[in-house]
């Protein structure tokens, strides 16, 4: 599967496009739409660069999904784990109490895990609560 074009729009509403470098909640240089990967202090990018970096970033989370996924999902199903995957990360992902219920068939179980993500260093973050909530939305749609 791919993310679809709800799914991304879902992920450009909670990371906003940032053309120069900043150091995002958990203290990391992030740049474009979420964009992580070596970036450092002094970059600054287009629109352009920080779309191609999404699709790159995009390409990677389905990948792992659809890898790491091994029931039946939908569409919102897929866009709602690639908006995780994409904040989490691939690792935090694949040992993750919700992959683990998803892969039981434990849908209902699977979806009420996304609330559980909602922390950086163990701090309640009010954005993350409202993205959680918006991708079980999805998730249960």
């Amino acid at each position: 599967m791919n993310i679809s074009e709800k799914g991304k729009i879902l992920i450009k509403s909670f990371e906003s496009l940032q053309l120069k470098a900043y150091k995002c909640s958990a203290n990391v240089w992030t740049i474009g739409y979420g964009h992580t990967n070596n970036v450092k202090s002094s970059d600054i990018i287009t629109k352009k660069q920080a779309d191609c970096f999404l699709m790159q970033d995009l390409y990677e989370v389905e990948r792992t999904i659809n890898r790491l996924v091994k029931v039946k999902i939908n569409q919102n199903q897929f866009d709602a784990l690639c908006s995780l995957v994409f904040n989490i990360g691939v690792l935090a992902f694949n040992k993750s109490t919700l992959l683990a219920k998803l892969n039981t068939g434990d849908y209902v179980g699977a979806a009420e895990q996304f609330r559980r993500w909602n922390k950086v260093n163990n701090v309640v973050m009010a954005g993350l609560v409202r993205r959680r909530q918006a991708e079980e939305d999805l998730f249960n749609a």
